[in-house]
């Protein structure tokens, strides 16, 4: 009988101990024991969205709508992400040949590649943006 609580208590301690090895940076244990943070890196530069657009038009835009007279804003930083948001806008043709006009994108860049890219919306910023041609 004392053998078997010596072992539930041997067992006790080893789980006690074994818990404070995972403890997160927040926990009210000694510095040493916490894991540390994970270092974020730093952020990325801006991109050079004039040339990103230019050298990845087909990403943003169908070839078939071909677009022309294209137009970029300023990139933005996302709020949520590593990376970088600008608004495209460009003269579009639809799929049967009559025009569109002028349509605007938003589009997602990260480490210089588009990654993303929807149409914008009433409620994102592109409306108020200044926009200079590629």
């Amino acid at each position: 009988m004392l053998r078997i609580i010596a072992n539930a208590a041997l067992l006790a301690g080893a789980l006690a101990l074994g818990a404070c090895g995972f403890a997160d940076s927040r926990a009210p244990v000694p510095e040493f024991m916490r894991i540390k943070e994970a270092e974020q890196p730093p952020p990325e530069p801006p991109p050079d969205i004039k040339r990103v657009v230019r050298e990845q038009i087909d990403v943003v835009f169908l070839a078939t709508s071909y677009p022309r007279e294209i137009h970029v804003a300023p990139p933005h930083h996302e709020a949520r992400g590593p990376g970088w948001t600008a608004c495209v806008r460009a003269q579009l043709t639809s799929a049967t040949g009559t025009p569109l006009g002028a349509q605007t994108y938003v589009v997602t860049i990260n480490g210089g590649k588009v990654i993303d890219r929807r149409r914008a919306e009433a409620d994102d910023i592109c409306g108020t943006e200044t926009y200079e041609p590629i």
